[in-house]
C-alpha cells in the first residue's frame, strides 16, 4: 500500500471521521426499508411471518437511534470503539431479522456488506477484520439455521443446496472483495489528500516568502528617497559643525546610521521579485534562483543552455514568468540531485517551437527500476538498489524526499550521510510534479544509462576533468512545458510596467 501498510493508513490519522447524524440517519432509513418490506411481505405477497418478532428486531434499532439522539448532539463525532460497536450493532440487528424472514434465500442478505463496506472506508484495519469476521459468521450462520418463508398456500421457499451454497459463497467472495476494494480506494484517496495538503504549505510556504521579498523592494523603493535625503542634509551638517565636535560626532553618527539603513534595505530587497518588472525573468535566471540555495553544497552544479554551458554574457533565451510553484518545484528537484550526486548535477534548458524543457540529471546511482514507474506518488516507500557483489548497496535517487526551505534535513538514522539504509516516503518527488504540472508541464523520470545513444559515463577520469560535456548518467528528471505555458511567446511584447503593487502586511 502507499503508506507502508497492507490495505490501510494510520488509525491515528481516521480518528473522529464518522459523526452521529451520519449513522442515525442511515439507521433511520434502514428501519422505515425493513418496515416497509415486512409489510409488503405480509400484506401483498400473504406470507406468513413472524411479525411481533421482526418488528421487535426493528424496534431495537429505532430505540437505539431514539436514545443516541437524546444523549448526544447530533453533530458529535463518534470513536473509532463507538463507530465498531455501532456497526456490530447494525450486523446483528439486521441477522436477526434475516434469520425471521428466511435467512439467505431473502434476497436483502445482500444488505449484511453494508456495515463492513462503512468500516473498510472510516475505521482501522483491525477494527474492519473484526466487522468482517462477525459478518462471515453471521452468513454462515444464516445458510444453515433460519425460519423459511412461507406463502399463504403452504409453499415454502427452500432452494436445493447448490443453489443456496452458491449464495453463500458469492456473499463471502463479495465481503472480501467490495471490503477491500472499498478500502484500497479510500487509503489511496487519504494518501492523495494529505500529500496534497503538503504540497499547498509548500506552495504558501514559497508565496509568504515571495510576498515578503516584494514588501522588503516594495520598502526599499519609497524608503530610499528619505535616507538619500537625510544622507545629504548630515553631510551637509557635518561640514558646517567641524569646530564643534560634539555635535560634528553626532552627525556623523546619523549619517552612518542612514547609509546602514540603506544597506540593510538593500539586503532584504535582493530577494523581493513582486515589482512588475522583476515578474518575468530569462529562464536561466528563474533555474538559478531554484538551484542557488543547493549550489554551494560540495557538487558541483551545471546549468547548460541547449546544451552549450552558459556564457556570459548569457545567449537570446525565453522569457519565463516568475511562478513560485515551479521555482519551489525545480528547487525540490535540484535538491534530490544534489543529495545523490557524486561530483556533479546537470540542469539543461532547451526550447523549440513548440516546447521549452528543464531537465535535472546527476551522476549518482539513478532511480531503481522497480520505482521508476511509481516516481511521483506520496507515501511510496523506495527500497535500497542491489548493488553488484562485493560492493555497498547504493540508495535509489526517489528516496530521500525534499525538507521545506529553510528547514534542516534530518538526521540519517545511521549518523551519515543520510544514505544508506535511508526509506523515503517520495514526498519531494510528489510536492515537485504537483506544483510543475499545475502550471502546465509535463513531468517524466529515467535514468541516464538507460537512453539509446548514452553519451559516455560522467564517472570517467576524463570526461569528470570536463563535466560539462557530459551527459548525466544516474537520475533524470524532465520536465516539458507547450511555448507560452511557462514562457512569453516570442515576439510578444512585455508591455508597459505600470504602477507597483501596494503592500500591506495583511499579504504577508
Amino acid at each position: 500500500m502507499a503508506d507502508g501498510l497492507p490495505f490501510g493508513i494510520p488509525a491515528r490519522g481516521r480518528v473522529d471521521w464518522v459523526r452521529l447524524r451520519t449513522l442515525t440517519a442511515l439507521r433511520w432509513l434502514a428501519a422505515l426499508g425493513q418496515g416497509a418490506a415486512v409489510l409488503f411481505a405480509d400484506l401483498v405477497l400473504k406470507m406468513e411471518l413472524p411479525i411481533g418478532a421482526c418488528f421487535g428486531a426493528i424496534a431495537a434499532s429505532v430505540s437505539l437511534n431514539i436514545v443516541a439522539e437524546a444523549v448526544h448532539a447530533p453533530n458529535k463525532r463518534l470513536s473509532e470503539r463507538g463507530v465498531a460497536l455501532t456497526l456490530l450493532f447494525d450486523l446483528a440487528q439486521l441477522g436477526t431479522l434475516l434469520f425471521l424472514t428466511g435467512g439467505l434465500t431473502n434476497p436483502f442478505a445482500l444488505l449484511v456488506l453494508a456495515p463492513v463496506i462503512v468500516s473498510a472506508t472510516a475505521l482501522s484495519l483491525r477494527s474492519t477484520l473484526v466487522l468482517g469476521l462477525f459478518a462471515a459468521a453471521e452468513i454462515s450462520l444464516l445458510a444453515l439455521v433460519y425460519i423459511p418463508l412461507v406463502f399463504a398456500d403452504g409453499t415454502v421457499v427452500e432452494p436445493p443446496t447448490t443453489i443456496m451454497a452458491g449464495t453463500w459463497a458469492a456473499l463471502m467472495t463479495g465481503l472480501a472483495f467490495v471490503a477491500g476494494y472499498a478500502r484500497r480506494v479510500t487509503a489511496e484517496m487519504w494518501t492523495m489528500t494529505k500529500a496534497l495538503g503538503a504540497a499547498q504549505e509548500a506552495l504558501g510556504r514559497e508565496q509568504r516568502l515571495t510576498a515578503i521579498g516584494g514588501l522588503a523592494a516594495a520598502a526599499a523603493h519609497e524608503l530610499g528617497t528619505p535616507l538619500a535625503t537625510i544622507k545629504l542634509v548630515a553631510g551637509e551638517l557635518s561640514r558646517e559643525l567641524r569646530d564643534q565636535p560634539e555635535l560634528h560626532e553626532d552627525v556623523a553618527l546619523i549619517r552612518q546610521q542612514a547609509e546602514r539603513c540603506r544597506e540593510i534595505l538593500r539586503e532584504l530587497s535582493a530577494s523581493g521579485k513582486d515589482d512588475r518588472h522583476m515578474r518575468t525573468a530569462p529562464i536561466y535566471r528563474l533555474v538559478e534562483e531554484a538551484a542557488a540555495p543547493h549550489s554551494d553544497r560540495g557538487k558541483r552544479v551545471i546549468l547548460r543552455l541547449q546544451g552549450r554551458p552558459l556564457t556570459d554574457p548569457p545567449p537570446p533565451q525565453p522569457e519565463a514568468m516568475r511562478r513560485p510553484e515551479v521555482i519551489h518545484g525545480l528547487r525540490n528537484l535540484v535538491q534530490n540531485a544534489v543529495d545523490f550526486a557524486e561530483a556533479s548535477v546537470w540542469i539543461d534548458i532547451d526550447w523549440n517551437d513548440r516546447h521549452l524543457r528543464i531537465a535535472v540529471g546527476d551522476d549518482g546511482p539513478g532511480f531503481g527500476a522497480d520505482m521508476l514507474g511509481r516516481l511521483g506518488d506520496p507515501f511510496v516507500r523506495a527500497r535500497m538498489r542491489p548493488a553488484p557483489a562485493g560492493e555497498k548497496p547504493a540508495p535509489s535517487s526517489a528516496e530521500k524526499p525534499a525538507p521545506p526551505p529553510g528547514e534542516p534535513e534530518a538526521e540519517a538514522p545511521d549518523g551519515g550521510d543520510g544514505r544508506a539504509g535511508y526509506e523515503g516516503m517520495g514526498l519531494g518527488l510528489f510536492i515537485a510534479k504537483t506544483l510543475l504540472e499545475r502550471t502546465g508541464a509535463r513531468v517524466s523520470f529515467a535514468n541516464g544509462g538507460d537512453a539509446e545513444a548514452r553519451a559516455p559515463d560522467a564517472r570517467d577520469p576524463e570526461i569528470r576533468l570536463f563535466p560539462e560535456t557530459a551527459r548525466a548518467p544516474g537520475a533524470v528528471v524532465e520536465a516539458v512545458w507547450p511555448r507560452g505555458a511557462l514562457d512569453l511567446p516570442e515576439g510578444r511584447p512585455r508591455g508597459a510596467l505600470g504602477p507597483n503593487d501596494a503592500f500591506s502586511l495583511g499579504n504577508v
